[in-house]
């Protein structure tokens, strides 16, 4: 019976239970972490290596797909700014419906799926079909680029606190965001989706009282090897940013003092030095 089903949910087929009875599959909502895959948890590889369907995001490396079954279903839903292969309501349905026809699927998120992945919205959309639905996290991008430039988000004496936000809000609009409390000093602030507003995320913060002279860190394509790191401070972040276009996020507080830039071509060399 164990093979019948696997063999229907191969070929995309409705899976029964022998009895007529429908089997209903699972959705896997799966932190994909980064990008580097040695940063996969080692659950989000059993995971994924028993999907029927993998249903993934555009941030998800080539290396971490390529680790997916041969004969599993590949379905990308990237999503770039403007520009959305499919909407979030759409994705809903698509991992809702894979699951009741009785395939096991991996919703394969980069970074963590509850850190503005949308994980949530996708696992109240199980929840409301009767769809088994289970969360297996991942190491979030901002845990990535601070670990790498060496540059610690809590550090005793000059970051209390770490706060993660968003820079991604509607066209043509800044972030509704608590900007008196983001301003005090000696705390950490990650901005996700923050490339194209960071010249208004920073002249709020100043205007609510952070200092211009906050250290800030600027972390294109976190964990990869073309990962590119820039030191700068809060009053040049504007600038700084304008020089990137990739998956990047922003960092301000004062521990960034500690952070080391790093353009591309060094983390190249380093690896072939590692390799020789």
């Amino acid at each position: 019976m164990a093979q019948r089903q696997a063999e229907g949910r191969r070929r995309g087929l409705v899976v029964l239970d022998g009895k007529g009875r429908r089997t209903t599959g699972a959705v896997w909502l799966v932190g994909a972490g980064p990008g580097d895959p040695e940063l996969l948890t080692i659950k989000a590889l059993k995971v994924f290596q028993k999907a029927d369907v993998v249903v993934h995001d555009g941030l998800v490396s080539d290396e971490i797909l390529a680790l997916a079954p041969a004969d599993a279903r590949r379905v990308s839903v990237a999503k770039r700014k403007s520009r959305h292969s499919y909407s979030q309501d759409e994705i809903n349905r698509m991992i809702v419906a894979f699951a009741l026809e009785g395939l096991e699927v991996v919703r394969l998120k980069g970074g963590d799926p509850f850190i503005f992945g949308r994980g949530g919205e996708e696992l109240e959309a199980c929840r409301a079909a009767g769809v088994d639905c289970h969360v297996v996290p991942g190491v979030t991008a901002a845990l990535a680029a601070s670990a790498g430039a060496g540059a610690p988000l809590t550090h005793r004496g000059a970051a209390q606190a770490v706060t993660f936000v968003t820079g991604h809000a509607a066209a043509g609009k800044e972030p509704d965001l608590d900007w008196e409390s983001l301003a005090r000093a000696n705390q950490t602030m990650v901005i996700y989706m923050g490339l194209s507003q960071a010249a208004p995320i920073a002249a709020r913060l100043m205007a609510a009282g952070r200092a211009a002279a906050t250290p800030a860190l600027i972390v294109e394509n976190a964990s990869r090897v073309d990962e590119r790191r820039l030191v700068t401070t809060l009053s040049g972040l504007a600038e700084a940013a304008s020089g990137f276009s990739g998956p990047a996020l922003l960092i301000v507080g004062e521990a960034m003092a500690l952070a080391v830039a790093r353009e591309p071509a060094e983390l190249t060399a380093l690896i072939q030095e590692a390799r020789a």
